[in-house]
């Protein structure tokens, strides 16, 4: 009973000690600095990059996908460092241009759902980001080679971090099997819609009939995907710089149009 006894009152005391310590604090520091918690979230499972991901058609169900923008996020997926960097790679040959003699559409979207799903099952997803070399173009890879993600963050040029992540110009998805025969390189170039700068800027409301709508204007982005038992960096670089010079010219000719108008 002592022991209780004595258990009682240091409790006691320490909830005393507690009272006068926070009645020593200003009531306007008390208001701030409040802790939110997100329940179930750790590194590798981050709801508003999950959401992110799922916008670039990947869901990962494993729940562990790994954000990279800076050597460090690579210690925390539990990847090695690159030991260069900058690191220069010179890119492989040409691979094909959806749309082309060599690369349809449709085969192109077969191979790119296929791999998408694949991605979505991985174990852990690892994210490179970045700007293209050389431009201020940014980069998403989304790829389940973890030494490619560990050469990526030493090839590509580092962007500012955004919050909440949202989708880049260049996306792309490289899928490693140790099982399989098969081996596919391509990339596609779509045009969407955008709110435009200007809209987002300036007071100044379009109204379509349904509603008040922010004015749109085209956008071009790039899809990259890649499948083998073991994926060269050269073939990526290879997706990356012919995305980010077919982005450049459909930029230019849609200025030159401006321009005539």
């Amino acid at each position: 009973m002592s022991g209780r006894h004595l258990l009682i009152r240091s409790s006691w005391a320490l909830s005393l000690t507690q009272k006068r310590t926070m009645s020593a604090i200003p009531e306007s520091l008390t208001r701030v600095g409040r802790t939110e918690v997100f329940p179930n979230e750790y590194p590798g499972q981050n709801y508003a990059f999950n959401w992110c991901l799922n916008g670039d058609g990947v869901t990962p169900l494993r729940k562990s996908a790994f954000r990279i923008t800076k050597p460090l996020d690579l210690k925390v997926a539990g990847l090695a460092v690159p030991k260069t960097s900058p690191l220069r790679v010179k890119a492989s040959d040409a691979i094909p241009e959806a749309g082309s003699d060599a690369l349809s559409f449709e085969t192109f979207d077969q191979v790119s759902q296929r791999t998408r799903d694949l991605l979505s099952l991985a174990d852990h997803l690892y994210c490179p980001e970045g700007h293209v070399p050389g431009t201020k173009t940014g980069v998403r890879v989304i790829t389940n080679a973890g030494h490619l993600a560990t050469s990526l963050v030493a090839y590509l040029e580092r962007a500012p971090r955004k919050e909440p992540p949202e989708s880049l110009p260049i996306t792309v998805y490289v899928l490693e099997q140790a099982d399989t025969s098969e081996s596919f390189a391509g990339f596609a170039i779509e045009e969407i819609e955008v709110s435009t700068a200007a809209a987002a800027n300036a007071d100044q409301e379009w109204t379509t009939g349904e509603g008040t709508a922010a004015p749109m204007e085209p956008k071009s982005v790039a899809s990259v995907v890649i499948v083998g038992k073991k994926v060269d960096l050269k073939v990526v670089v290879a997706g990356l710089e012919l995305s980010q010079k077919a982005l450049a010219a459909d930029e230019v000719e849609r200025e030159a149009k401006k321009q005539q108008a």
